[in-house]
């Protein structure tokens, strides 16, 4: 019988939200996918946080090496699972892991792949849509071999409500094979960030803040939001933000319930990243700056004097909540 997977992601012993998300819409669409969960040995607490959103089948694909994450170590691992059983489809999330391993999970299958996915659907056949041109259209796509491989943006669908079950888990031991490269050292920031693309409210910024010292303005609004903080490449470029703040066709794609612009122009490869956004607010002193096109609210006027006008507004609103 064939079964639907879906590739659970974590990080630093946390689902990632993208995973429940999926979840969410696969259980919404009446099919119940088996979750695998490549771990390190003693990771049950995972299969805790699952099962509190419905989740009944949990595999748990146990190896030590597996405690880093490698492309070739997942790829094996899952083949040498799923190889043994019959997926009719195998889905995970379109995050920096997903875009890694996925592509040589599917060449191991010798199917073919699409990435970045905004919908699916199984009637009978998996069809999914992705965008195109950077976002100006979309695609459906159908697969008519099995198994269906595909990633999905984060935050395209809501988190499901809990839903507590009864969690049956089987474990496997892992084969990850031959790994022949390896992470052997992470430098993490020292400061605390919200992962862009999976932030339900984004603040960005442009070229406009004029320096990287004018980026404490957006910081202070994404306090009092409790959002991240982007920027468009030009800005990145200049060196205001860091490349991990990048959003746009050569950063980060996200989709968040509110988008914030702030001296933005909203050149193509910027929308790119951000045009599944469900609301956009732009503030920008060009009234014909093309992101007010795509914006469901304009601003026009100073950032440097409508940005701090908006956090105090702000603050009032929490204080009185």
């Amino acid at each position: 019988m064939s079964q639907v997977f879906l590739i659970g992601e974590h990080k630093d012993g946390q689902l990632k939200k993208v995973t429940v998300e999926l979840f969410g819409e696969l259980a919404r669409q009446g099919q119940t996918p088996v979750v695998i969960l490549p771990v390190p040995p003693g990771q049950d607490s995972l299969v805790q946080e699952l099962a509190k959103k419905g989740v009944t089948n949990t595999v748990l694909l146990e190896h030590p090496e597996l405690a880093q994450y490698s492309a070739e170590g997942y790829a094996n691992a899952l083949y040498a699972y799923l190889s043994t059983k019959s997926p009719s489809a195998i889905i995970a999330g379109a995050t920096g892991q997903g875009k890694d391993y996925l592509p040589r999970l599917a060449a191991k299958f010798g199917v073919g792949i699409a990435t970045d996915c905004t919908e699916f659907a199984v009637s009978p056949k998996w069809i999914v849509k992705r965008p195109l041109y950077a976002g100006k259209c979309s695609k459906a796509v159908e697969f008519l071999k099995s198994p269906a491989i595909f990633s999905v943006r984060p935050n395209v669908f809501p988190s499901p409500a809990d839903k507590p079950v009864q969690a049956q888990i089987e474990k496997v031991k892992g084969e990850v094979g031959s790994i022949r490269a390896r992470v052997v050292d992470i430098q993490a920031s020292g400061e605390k960030k919200i992962e862009l693309t999976e932030a339900d409210v984004i603040i960005s910024g442009g070229r406009a803040l004029k320096s990287a010292d004018n980026f404490k303005l957006l910081h202070q609004c994404a306090a009092t939001l409790g959002a991240a903080v982007g920027a468009s490449r030009a800005a990145v470029d200049a060196g205001y933000a860091s490349h991990d703040m990048q959003v746009g066709q050569t950063g980060k794609t996200v989709s968040p319930k509110l988008y914030i612009a702030c001296g933005i122009s909203g050149a193509i490869q910027h929308l790119a990243g951000m045009r599944t956004s469900k609301v956009v607010v732009a503030i920008n002193k060009d009234p014909e700056a093309p992101i007010f096109q795509k914006a469901d609210y304009g601003i026009v006027g100073d950032l440097f004097e409508l940005l701090p006008l908006l956090t105090e507004e702000l603050k009032k609103l929490k204080s009185q909540s």
